[in-house]
C-alpha cells in the first residue's frame, strides 16, 4: 500500500492555523483540525478565517483539541458547505461549542439569532469519540480507514490521532497526527502515553529547540512569587488564558490554601504561636485572601472542567473524593457582569486590599486584565505575575520587558508608567518540550519510518530534526525526518 497523501493547509511554516488534509483514497479525504492563524502568522481583513483549499471530498473533520489555532476556521468551513461530522474526544465535545460561540461573537456576528443557528449546526455535527477505541471512518471495496483518539496531555480533551489504513493483500499502514502534545507534571491531566507504532508521524515542533524549566516544583515557585507580591500589601494580577492555564492556576492555588490551612491547624493544636513571619516568610493572612476569577469565559470553562472530572488524573480525582473542591473552593470569587468587574477593579485600586486576581487575556492585549493594569500598574503596592509566554509586540511582553526597569506600556492608546512589581514564572507551558517530543518517538515499540515536522518555527524544526536523526543513528535505525 502506498503512503497516504497528506497536505498541510496551516501550521506548516509557523505554529498556528493547524489544518491538515489526508486522503483515504483517490476521492475521499479527512481534515485534522481547522485552526485560525494568529500572531505573526495572522492574515488580515477578510482573509483571517478564509479557506485556501477546496472542500470537495472531505468526509469528516477530526479536532485534536479546542484551542483557537486548531478550531478557529470551523465557521468558515461550515459556511463553505462542509456537511460532514466533527469528530473529537468526549471532553472536547463539551468544550468546543463554548470556544466556537466566543469566536463567532468576536469574529463574525453578535446577532443572537444568527449565533443560535450556528451553534445548533455545530452541536448537530459533533460526534464524541471515547478515547482508546477504533472507529471506521471510511470503507470501500479496495480500502478501509479507521480512527482512534488517545489522550495528548495538552489541555482537557486533547488527543493525538491514529489513522489505520488497510487494503486487500497489503500490510496495514498507520499514520499518527500528534496535535499539540502536553508536558508532564500537568495538574488535572494524566501524563501522555505514546502510541505503540506509526509508519508516518506528523509531529508538532513548537518547542523542538528548547527545554522547559523543571515543572515538578512550579507550585512552590508560584507560592513564593505570590508571597513576594502580597508582602507589598496590594493586589496580585495574573493575566491568564481562559482554558487550560486558568484551571491549572486554580488547582495549584487551592493546594496552597489547603496546605496553609492544615499547617495553621497543626500549629494551633500543639500550642505554638500562630504568628506568621517567624520563619522569615511574609506576614500573610492566607485564609482571608480572596481569589478573584474575573473572566466569564474562563468561569464557563472551569465549570465544564469540573463536570468532566472523570477525565482528570488520579490525584485530582482523589482530592474530590476527600471533599475538596480544586476548582470551586471557598475563597474563589467569580465575576460575571461588566458592572461587577468595574466595581471590584475600582475597589481594589482604591483600597489596595491584598487579593489575587486572575483575568483574561493572557498577553494583556485585550479583555478585563487591561482595566486592572491601567488602574494599578502605576502603584508600587500592586504586582503582576506572568505565568505564560508573552508574544512579541504584545502589551504583556512590554510590561514583562520594561516593567522591572521602571519603564512604561501603552494600553488603549494611553501611556502607563510601570511602578508595580513584575514577576515571571516559567514551567507553565502546556506544550511538550524537546525531550518530551523525542520521547514521544523513542518510547514507541516500533519507531516511525517517516516523521514530518510541522507546527514550529524554522529553528525549532531544524533542531528537532537533528536531534531525532541522531537518536535514530544511535539506535541503528534508518531515519527519514522531513520538514514539509
Amino acid at each position: 500500500m502506498r503512503p497516504p497523501k497528506v497536505m498541510h493547509h496551516g501550521a506548516r511554516e509557523g505554529v498556528t492555523g493547524s489544518c491538515h488534509q489526508l486522503w483515504m483514497d483517490d476521492h475521499c479525504s479527512v481534515l485534522i483540525d481547522c485552526g485560525q492563524f494568529q500572531g505573526t502568522d495572522e492574515k488580515t481583513g477578510d482573509d483571517l478565517l478564509a479557506l485556501d483549499f477546496p472542500i470537495e471530498g472531505i468526509k469528516a473533520l477530526i479536532v485534536t483539541h479546542v484551542h483557537i489555532d486548531h478550531v478557529g476556521r470551523i465557521p468558515n468551513l461550515l459556511a463553505s458547505g462542509f456537511e460532514g461530522p466533527i469528530l473529537c474526544s468526549e471532553p472536547s465535545a463539551r468544550l468546543l461549542p463554548i470556544v466556537l460561540e466566543d469566536a463567532f461573537r468576536l469574529s463574525i456576528s453578535r446577532d443572537q439569532e444568527q449565533l443560535e443557528r450556528y451553534l445548533n449546526t455545530v452541536e448537530q455535527r459533533i460526534i464524541p469519540l471515547p478515547y482508546g477505541n477504533w472507529f471506521t471512518l471510511h470503507e470501500a471495496d479496495d480500502a478501509m480507514c479507521k480512527v482512534r483518539l488517545q489522550p495528548a496531555g495538552h489541555v482537557l480533551g486533547s488527543a493525538y490521532v491514529e489513522l489505520e489504513f488497510s487494503a486487500p493483500g497489503t500490510a496495514e499502514k498507520r499514520v499518527v497526527f500528534s496535535g499539540d502534545l502536553g508536558a508532564p507534571h500537568s495538574p488535572l491531566l494524566p501524563d501522555l502515553v505514546p502510541p505503540e507504532r506509526a509508519d508516518l508521524l506528523i509531529l508538532e515542533s513548537t518547542y523542538g529547540d528548547r527545554r522547559h524549566e523543571d515543572r515538578s516544583h512550579r507550585r512552590d515557585r508560584l507560592q513564593a512569587a505570590i508571597e513576594r507580591a502580597l508582602a507589598d500589601q496590594g493586589t496580585v494580577l495574573i493575566p491568564s488564558f481562559s482554558i487550560g492555564r486558568t484551571q491549572e492556576l486554580l488547582y495549584e492555588l487551592e493546594e496552597i490554601l489547603h496546605d496553609k490551612n492544615e499547617s495553621t491547624q497543626a500549629t494551633r493544636s500543639v500550642g505554638e504561636p500562630s504568628e506568621a513571619g517567624s520563619d522569615g516568610a511574609p506576614d500573610i493572612d492566607w485564609p482571608q485572601i480572596p481569589i478573584i476569577l474575573d473572566s466569564p469565559l474562563a468561569t464557563r470553562f472551569t465549570k465544564t472542567y469540573t463536570e468532566l472530572q472523570g477525565f482528570w488524573d488520579e490525584d485530582a480525582r482523589h482530592r474530590m473524593e476527600e471533599g475538596r473542591k480544586p476548582l470551586a473552593f471557598k475563597q474563589l470569587i467569580t465575576v460575571d457582569t461588566h458592572d461587577e468587574h468595574i466595581r471590584i477593579a475600582q475597589h481594589l485600586t482604591d483600597t489596595a486590599r491584598p487579593a489575587i486576581v486572575i483575568a483574561g487575556n493572557g498577553m494583556c492585549s485585550g479583555g478585563r486584565i487591561v482595566n486592572y493594569l491601567k488602574a494599578m500598574l502605576g502603584d508600587s503596592r500592586h504586582n503582576v505575575v506572568f505565568v505564560g509566554y508573552q508574544g512579541k509586540g504584545t502589551p504583556g511582553r512590554d510590561i514583562q520587558t520594561h516593567g522591572p526597569d521602571g519603564g512604561y506600556v501603552e494600553l488603549d492608546g494611553e501611556r502607563i508608567d510601570i511602578r508595580a512589581g513584575i514577576d515571571s514564572l516559567l514551567g507553565y507551558s502546556a506544550h511538550a518540550d524537546q525531550a518530551d517530543l523525542v520521547g514521544f518517538v523513542t518510547r514507541m515499540k516500533e519507531w516511525p519510518t517517516e516523521i514530518r515536522l510541522i507546527h514550529g518555527e524554522d529553528q525549532a524544526k531544524r533542531t528537532l530534526a537533528e536531534v531525532l536523526e541522531a537518536k535514530y543513528q544511535e539506535a541503528g535505525k534508518q531515519s527519514n525526518v522531513v520538514i514539509p
